[in-house]
């Protein structure tokens, strides 16, 4: 993917000093961080990579463009950094199997408030080029399916794993559908996991 439609992108990392000091190192280089990574993660889920710029992202995170292209280089490797689903998997599947559904509910539901958004959903809603897509998939499918598959036990355990992580964007569209005056948005956490870990956990459990 090139990204020579954005000469941003080849501004040197040392061009953030020029600043005189971006509006997010005040506040702390991991809230910066967070913000540029939401900015882009929302940026190329609803748009094709060609048409996202490094000054839109900036904009939208509320930081120089300069910030981001010394945090991250260019808007390849930022695009990189939002299509890993390493970090949001750690946290998922931090449980042991036996209580791994509901963990699962409660965990994604966390992470999509830390986030301000679903940490999931981009797979399904990107509107990238064919390339850019067909990264984002096998990259969910290696750091989300793959892995819960190798941890399940018995039969079908890639089918269930596929299984389970439809449910995880079933959970996530049906919030984001219905908000903010769905039911969904004014039960707990813990109401959300009654109703609907038990599914989950019998794909764990292969029962």
């Amino acid at each position: 993917m090139s990204s020579t439609e954005d000469s941003l992108t080849a501004v040197p990392a040392a061009a953030g000093a020029e600043t005189g000091g971006d509006a997010v190192a005040e506040t702390g280089a991991a809230t910066g961080r967070e913000a540029i990574v939401r900015a882009a993660r929302r940026a190329f889920t609803l748009r094709p990579y060609a048409e996202v710029t490094m000054r839109g992202i900036a904009a939208d995170a509320g930081v120089s463009p300069s910030l981001i292209v010394k945090r991250f280089g260019s808007k390849e490797a930022l695009f990189n950094t939002v299509v890993d689903f390493r970090a949001a998997a750690d946290e998922l599947f931090a449980a042991p199997r036996p209580g791994l559904g509901r963990h699962l509910v409660l965990t994604m539901l966390d992470l999509r408030d830390r986030l301000r958004g679903d940490p999931l959903l981009r797979v399904v809603f990107s509107l990238g080029i064919e390339d850019e897509r067909t990264l984002l998939r096998a990259r969910f499918r290696e750091q989300v399916t793959g892995r819960l598959a190798a941890s399940l036990t018995g039969p079908d355990a890639q089918l269930r794993a596929e299984l389970i992580a439809g449910q995880l964007l079933g959970l996530g569209a049906t919030l984001s559908l219905h908000r903010p005056d769905g039911a969904g948005s004014h039960a707990g956490p813990e109401r959300l996991a009654e109703l609907y870990a038990p599914g989950l956990q019998r794909l764990i459990d292969g029962a």
